[in-house]
């Protein structure tokens, strides 16, 4: 879609970079599939703060979007619009469908290089063979080596969660011991199980990662407050607090070393993992 560069008449505004949204759609979102959200502004329910850096910003209205696409299998759904969505990065898409003889909506993460009118598919079986376009579902066993895709899952029926944010995808590497190796946006390489469903292409909205915000005030719009270094602060603030440190390596203000140190815990799923990002 491209980027949008503003006039100079202010400080703020001269550096100010959007994303064009002048291709996507322009009312509101699909009433059915919105709900509320709500905001602590970091702060627990004794009104302590708990989360540092976080602001009391406005409440947008969170859009359902349907990571596990199951219940459309076997069907064709029908583009309707390309929405914005201020809960995410990437763009997502109104997708018209018919089961059992009544019209239903729902939104998915839009792929890039789609447009209204297209039609999408979903297959959950291996052996019925649909077409490798952007936005067509299927099992990640079913994808050609080579293939980017999008919204993988780890746990069968679980629905996507890698590969979600604007301009990314994974890339399908082959398959071994019954289990497709994946590599991820981050250089990680994986082992996803063959039933796991993943959609085929790139997510939409590459250029979020061009985007500048201008000024502070804006980060504070979307929840985020100033930042203080440590060492600014005194010692009685943070573990670097105080000129004269005594030679403390730089840490979180509970004293953990904030030089790398691995804070993964999750080893159930360890083995899975072939070499890490890093």
């Amino acid at each position: 879609m491209g980027l949008k560069v503003y006039k100079s008449y202010t400080k703020s505004i001269a550096q100010r970079v959007d994303v064009d949204r002048s291709g996507l759609w322009k009312g509101s979102p699909f009433k059915k599939l919105t709900k509320g959200m709500s905001a602590t502004g970091g702060r627990n329910h004794n009104g302590h703060i708990t989360t540092r850096h976080r602001a009391a910003y406005y409440r947008p209205v969170y859009r359902e979007i349907a990571f596990d696409r199951r219940f459309l299998d076997g069907i064709s759904a029908e583009i309707v619009r390309i929405e914005y969505d201020p809960n995410r990065t990437a763009h997502i898409a109104l997708v018209k469908f018919v089961k059992d003889g009544k019209e239903d909506f729902a939104y998915i993460l839009a792929p890039e290089a789609i447009k209204v009118g297209d039609f999408i598919e979903t297959s959950c079986s291996e052996t019925k063979k649909i077409d490798f376009k952007p936005g067509n579902c299927m099992p990640i066993g079913m994808v050609k080596d080579g293939t980017s895709v999008h919204n993988i899952e780890l746990k069968i029926g679980a629905g996507g969660k890698l590969a979600r944010s604007a301009g990314i995808a994974a890339q399908v590497l082959g398959q071994d011991v019954g289990k497709v190796i994946v590599r991820l946006a981050s250089g990680e390489l994986r082992y996803i199980n063959r039933s796991c469903m993943a959609t085929v292409g790139i997510i939409s909205n590459a250029d979020h990662s061009n985007v500048v915000l201008g000024k502070a005030g804006r980060a504070v719009w979307r929840g985020r407050r100033p930042h203080v270094r440590g060492i600014a602060m005194n010692p009685v603030d943070h573990a670097n607090g105080g000129r004269a440190n005594g030679g403390m390596h730089f840490a979180s203000p509970e004293g953990l070393c904030a030089k790398g140190l691995k804070t993964r815990t999750n080893k159930r799923t360890s083995h899975n993992i072939i070499k890490r990002r890093k």
